[in-house]
Parts: structure tokens; sequence; C-alpha cells
């Protein structure tokens, strides 16, 4: 029977992913009488949603926990808090059993094409086990039509499902690990760093074959990246992550024509730029990241932000609205506007 209208359409408006406050943080052990005698706060509070069809780029520095996010969403280890809610149904307090169905619906494709592959197993054995795990072939025929398209959508060969995958290029192994997380006809994938370790040739290749793939089959991406540059060309949204935190989110256009975070600032202005006649004055950071085990008051990027002043010493600025669909947590932005370097 199908679906009334006005299901279809409350679905279609639903967010795929939700992700409310979440906080991950790890002890550290050695205390007094086996007490933690500190906590790593790898992610302190992140919020967002990613609707069906759409791409939200997360990014930053490395350390700032946007991996940490990505496998939290996919439930790989238990929260300290918050939630996760999937089409409507939140996951993060679900049984292992009660989860494995949702699985499905969530895959994931890693950075390094060469070890997240099981070298002891040929092509068509990765691929057919989520197949097989969620019963989406009925007969060994099935099957075999079913790999055999998964190849051709990601740009090999049919007959290359019987090689080992030592037999394939980075390129090609990552277009692999791409067609193991269609295998399972999920509605979301998470990109973690998914081309950073290709060369820049095939990055592009590969970008496009995912670009291709989400207008075909409607899927919602989580690209997960430090490079602004490959960020800008296939996302829709973009979060900046700093220190367990997103500082700024909004629309790829607003946030790269107008960046409203003085670190989204810095981010930006060590992006290459395609015209070498045009000039683009880089902002240097001074200072390290600070450690996320003691991070510091305030807002956390105070230790390097070169319009610090006293508030943001103690006070910590909320994610808040500074344009249509434009968020940053900056107490620059509480101040008049002609008075707000960042404007």
């Amino acid at each position: 029977m199908n679906a009334h209208p006005d299901l279809r359409q409350a679905e279609s408006a639903r967010p795929i992913l939700e992700v409310n406050d979440l906080k991950k943080h790890y002890a550290l052990p050695g205390g007094l009488f086996g007490k933690a005698r500190g906590y790593v706060y790898a992610v302190d509070g992140v919020s967002f949603e990613i609707m069906r069809g759409e791409t939200l780029a997360l990014v930053g520095e490395s350390g700032c926990g946007k991996s940490t996010v990505g496998k939290a969403i996919l439930q790989l280890f238990d929260l300290t808090s918050g939630q996760v809610v999937l089409d409507g149904k939140r996951i993060d307090d679900l049984s292992k059993g009660a989860l494995r169905p949702l699985r499905q619906r969530m895959q994931v494709v890693f950075q390094d094409p060469f070890s997240s592959l099981n070298p002891r197993m040929k092509v068509k054995d990765i691929l057919a086990e989520p197949i097989r795990n969620f019963g989406l072939a009925k007969s060994n025929a099935e099957l075999d039509k079913k790999l055999g398209d998964l190849m051709e959508r990601v740009g090999l060969p049919r007959d290359a499902i019987n090689r080992w995958p030592h037999e394939f290029s980075g390129g090609q192994r990552q277009r692999i690990g791409i067609a193991r997380a269609l295998a399972a006809e999920p509605d979301l994938i998470i990109c973690d760093e998914a081309v950073s370790a290709l060369d820049v040739s095939v990055k592009a290749q590969i970008v496009n074959l995912l670009q291709d793939l989400q207008a075909e089959l409607g899927l919602a991406l989580l690209f997960i990246s430090h490079d602004l540059a490959i960020v800008e060309h296939m996302t829709h949204r973009v979060a900046v992550m700093y220190l367990g935190k997103i500082v700024e989110m909004a629309g790829k256009t607003q946030l790269f024509s107008s960046p409203q975070h003085p670190y989204t600032r810095a981010l930006l202005s060590a992006v290459p730029v395609p015209d070498p006649e045009t000039k683009r004055q880089r902002i240097l950071l001074t200072g390290d990241v600070p450690s996320p085990v003691n991070p510091p008051k305030g807002c956390r990027f105070n230790t390097r932000c070169p319009y610090v002043f006293d508030r943001c010493r103690t006070e910590e600025p909320l994610l808040q609205s500074t344009a249509s669909g434009h968020f940053a947590a900056c107490h620059l932005h509480d101040g008049p506007a002609s008075e707000n370097p960042m404007r």
C-alpha cells in the first residue's frame, strides 16, 4: 500500500540525521583508587542535522574531534551524553540487537583504502558481506547481479570482482570501499577523510563519483575533511569544529564568501587560490592548539584569536544566528556591527 502524500511529504521534510548536544569524554586512567585523573574532551556539545540528499562537511584541524563525531553517529562506542536521531528515531539508547538492522541505513567510507579492505577476501566477498548480512538478495543469481551492478556503479569492470584488494590501485580500492558502503543500500554515508590519502587527480575522480551517486540515489553525506578546497567543490553546508565544538555553520557560499568566526577566516586564508594573479592575505594563528584535556575557559579559541578581549576569556560564546542560515560562536557579534571586525 502506498504511503499517504502528507506522510511522504513529512518524511522528506524531516532530517535523515539529527545530532543533539553530542559529548564524548575519554577518562584518563592513573588517578587514586582507580579513579580517572582527568578527561579528554574530544567532543563537547555538538549539534547539527542533515537532510536527505544533502552533504554536510565537517571541517577543522587534526584533533578537533570531527572523526570522533562520525564514530559516535555510527555508535562505535557509548556516548558520554547527547542524542543521535536517525530518520526520527533515537538510536543512541538502543541495544546492540535493536541497533543492528538500523546499521544498514548508515555506512562509512574510511580514510585509508589500503587498510580498510580485508586482504584475505576477494572483492566479491567483501561486497557480498553486507548484502548477505542484511538479507538484500534472495538468490545467488540476484546476488551476482547486485555485485556486478555495484562494480559498474563505482566505475570498475564487472569481471574485476574476482580479484584481490592488492591488485588494485589506491583510487580503485577507494571505489571498492564506496561500493561496499552502497551494498547495504543506505540512506546516509559518512566519509571520514575519504579522499585525503589519494593523489590530487584521483581525489577529483572520487569526489565526482560521490556527487554522481548522491544525485542518482538521493544519499545524504557527512563529509569529514580538513581539505577546504575539496569541501568547497562538493558540499551544501559546512560545520567548522575547533577543540570539540562547532564554532561556525553555514551554507557553502555564505561560509566561503563571508566567514563569521576568526578561526574559519584563518582556515580559509590558507586555501590555495586557483588564479595566481589573485592575492590573498594569509592569517597566521599564533600559539599551539590547546589540549582537549584542559581546554581554555570561555571561548576555546581565545588563546589564538587576533580579536580576543576580556569576555572571551571567561564566558563561552553560544552558536547563534548572524544571518539567515548562518551561525557562529563569537562574542564579537553581540556588539554593534560597526565595531565588529568580522563584518
